[in-house]
């Protein structure tokens, strides 16, 4: 690992280069280190998704006494590298860390997962720096023992190979000579702190240390050669694997082809929402799709049955993917679909009995009570991997530890053989006492978590307005439109404001966000099929759909509609919401989940008046329409509907000629040079007027029914239309 530092950026070949002087020397202090670990964490070969730490010890001045002191700078619990700001990282007073040494010592009973090592962590709330807030990494120690300014700890694919490989030990010494210490797997805390500072003393040549079944870290007094010594690590272990790749070989070559991707993807379409259902019992969980070629090659070949079942090998991957996936078996070659269901739901059955083994053999009286037995990944041969998480960013992350875990398993395997965590060590890290308050300090649920909700119309008015709405609950919110690009508008919108979120993984249009936009023409049940398919695809299932598409076609000035444009009206109000509806009814059925249909009709459905006769009896149909499809689809689904009236704020169907015409009906002054918008404004602020409550009608008053509607806030309701009129007295249902 020797050289000259201008040369660093030629001979790195397995790792991405990324520090850039001109950049850094423009930086100082706690600027530096976080350059430092965005580098770090934007080269995905490095690190995962929230996975290792960074830190530096500084010279600051202390806000109370005005002084100099040294303060460790070290990246927060649950932050992400690549992402990650000043406020993402935790700073200490290192003189007050390093006294804690002297309590932990003075403990007879210290050691690895002794009450001692627990006590440890809150003590660390007693030197803060400056009032930080963000809770400091577990592995805080590891940062404050190693006697050098800068640390960087990482859990890069390549070296967790090395260290859950059989004789890790021998391959450490074999690829890293003395330049690099070997300590065996050991749960972080004090004690492992304490043991490598120790080791650091011995060996004071070491420029870092592999952590068996954990990832490595290197160290130095400069932060550039600190993170080049990281690059050297990873990319040493990287080109040692490369040298015995396995080839076809790969474990143990191919025993089944996997389909085409047309293929595939209509199979994952078909049974994901039977699978949904199945692991949603405790539950609803949301999906990642990931079925690129790596992904195949692990799931039909020989080995990967055996492998999938000794587990993940590093902390940071099971406590996302749990000890094991399950590996379901499948002849893709087959196409039975019926037996892919058979075998999911019998593989189901075996990993909750596995998974309570687990639980109930290694369990201690103090341990968390056993957190819910079902997968979170699925591997099918053939089709891919499956992951699930409680929102869409989980499973991504979910998925993304995953392919790293394979990634694992392909390098071990190339040099040696795979080994898996002790599963005792494994469950003390899965229901460690701190990671249970890690969960426990997570913010409760919304009400829409872990939903994904379908609602067509989303391009302009009411559905624009409840996409927004059902978002900021949690929801994941598919944006339909017969107009694609407005859909997608209004899905960029919500990702704007709330993010993409995290996890790199999923193919397609799984590697989504909370958000994403879709054309349908709903009159076309092909169209919706697609639609719904691409759903699956993206989230894994269905829990609402709420219409608010619709159309009004004007007369002509004879006061009639032509017999095209009453099929066109019928055909949108009607009969296109009755297919959404019933499409998704199937959907509904494999999952077996209750869930949600919403449509739009109006106050014109209960009004009998001149100048609308086909739309105000379409929607008369659709109101019917509700209470046939509620009695069709109980007890799984609630159907009911909001009944707006003169909502024409942001509504494709008060163009701006309709308004003028309007305008004119009613002898309401204005001007052909006004906005649209302005003129809108006239006509609602009169149609406020006939209204009970003198109010303007807007698309986030219907949102807010509509919410209402798929929330639990009126769970026992079915079958009925909430009028959100501001009070017509004509409209008063009868």
């Amino acid at each position: 690992m020797s050289g000259q530092r201008v040369s660093k950026r030629e001979s790195l070949e397995q790792v991405k280069y990324l520090w850039r002087d001109e950049v850094v020397d423009e930086l100082s202090g706690v600027d530096r280190l976080v350059y430092r670990s965005n580098k770090l964490g934007e080269d995905l070969t490095l690190t995962n998704t929230g996975g290792g730490n960074t830190s530096s010890k500084l010279t600051e001045t202390d806000p109370l006494t005005g002084a100099s002191v040294e303060v460790l700078w070290v990246k927060g619990s649950g932050g992400d590298l690549r992402t990650t700001k000043r406020d993402g990282f935790a700073s200490l007073y290192l003189d007050k860390v390093r006294a804690m040494k002297t309590r932990y010592l003075g403990d007879s009973d210290r050691g690895p997962k002794t009450k001692i090592e627990d006590e440890m962590y809150p003590m660390y709330s007693h030197c803060v720096f400056n009032l930080n807030p963000r809770a400091c990494s577990i592995d805080t120690p590891l940062h404050t023992f190693v006697p050098y300014r800068h640390v960087d700890h990482l859990h890069p694919n390549a070296v967790i190979a090395i260290a859950a490989s059989v004789n890790q030990e021998r391959l450490c010494k074999e690829i890293y000579g003395d330049e690099i210490i070997f300590v065996p797997w050991q749960r972080p805390g004090f004690d492992i702190g304490l043991r490598i500072e120790q080791l650091i003393k011995e060996n004071p040549q070491a420029k870092g240390v592999l952590l068996g079944h954990h990832g490595m870290s290197s160290w130095n007094d400069d932060d550039k050669t600190c993170y080049e010594t990281a690059l050297e690590i990873i990319d040493r272990a990287a080109a040692y694997i490369a040298a015995h790749d396995r080839g076809e070989q790969t474990f143990g070559g191919e025993k089944y082809q996997p389909l085409s991707e047309i293929e595939r993807r209509r199979i994952i379409a078909e049974i994901i929402p039977f699978l949904r259902g199945q692991i949603s019992i405790n539950n609803r969980f949301v999906g990642t799709v990931q079925d690129d070629e790596k992904m195949l090659r692990f799931t039909g070949s020989h080995d990967g049955p055996r492998l999938a079942v000794l587990g993940t090998s590093c902390p940071d991957h099971f406590l996302r993917t749990k000890i094991k996936p399950l590996f379901v078996e499948w002849n893709p070659q087959s196409r039975d679909t019926e037996a892919l269901k058979t075998s999911i739901a019998e593989g189901l059955v075996q990993y909750r009995k596995d998974y309570e083994a687990y639980y109930n053999t290694r369990k201690r009286p103090d341990s968390p009570r056993m957190r819910d037995p079902n997968p979170t990944v699925v591997l099918i041969p053939g089709l891919g991997m499956i992951a699930w998480g409680k929102n869409k960013s989980e499973s991504r992350v979910t998925a993304e530890f995953y392919n790293c875990a394979i990634e694992v398993m392909r390098g071990a395997e190339a040099i040696d053989r795979y080994e898996a965590m002790d599963q005792q060590e494994a469950f003390e890290i899965e229901y460690w006492s701190l990671e249970e308050a890690k969960l426990r300090r997570l913010p409760p649920e919304k009400e829409l978590d872990r939903q994904i909700v379908v609602v067509i119309g989303a391009g302009a008015g009411i559905g624009k307005a409840t996409a927004h709405r059902v978002v900021k609950d949690g929801a994941h919110v598919v944006c339909v439109d017969l107009d694609a690009t407005s859909a997608k508008k209004t899905a960029q919108e919500i990702i704007g404001q709330y993010g993409e979120g995290i996890g790199v993984a999923g193919t397609g249009i799984s590697n989504c966000g909370p958000a994403i936009g879709l054309a349908c023409d709903i009159t076309n049940r092909e169209s919706v099929r697609q639609m719904f398919s691409a759903v699956m695809l993206a989230y894994g299932g269905l829990d609402a759909v709420i219409v608010t598409a619709g159309v009004f076609v004007p007369p002509d000035k004879s006061g009639r509609v032509e017999d095209r444009q009453w099929g066109l009206t019928f055909g949108i109000n009607v009969t296109g919401a009755y297919i959404v509806a019933d499409e998704a009814y199937a959907i509904f059925k494999e999952q077996g989940l209750p869930a949600n249909v919403v449509l739009t009709t109006s106050a014109n459905a209960v009004v009998a008046k001149k100048g609308s006769l086909a739309y105000d009896t379409s929607k008369a149909a659709a109101n019917h329409l509700v209470r046939e499809l509620a009695i069709e689809m109980a007890p799984l689904v609630r159907v009911n509907a909001v009944a707006p009236a003169t909502v024409v704020k942001g509504s494709t169907m008060f163009p701006r000629d309709r308004v003028i015409a309007s305008l004119t009906k009613y002898e309401i002054s204005f001007s052909e040079d006004e906005e649209t918008e302005e003129l809108r404004n006239k006509l609602a602020a009169f149609y406020a007027t006939r209204s009970l409550t003198q109010t303007p009608i807007e698309p986030e008053d219907q949102a807010e029914a509509i919410f209402a509607l798929v929330s639990q806030r009126l769970s026992k309701t079915t079958g009925h239309v909430i009028p959100v009129d501001g009070g017509l007295q004509d409209g008063f249902l009868r």
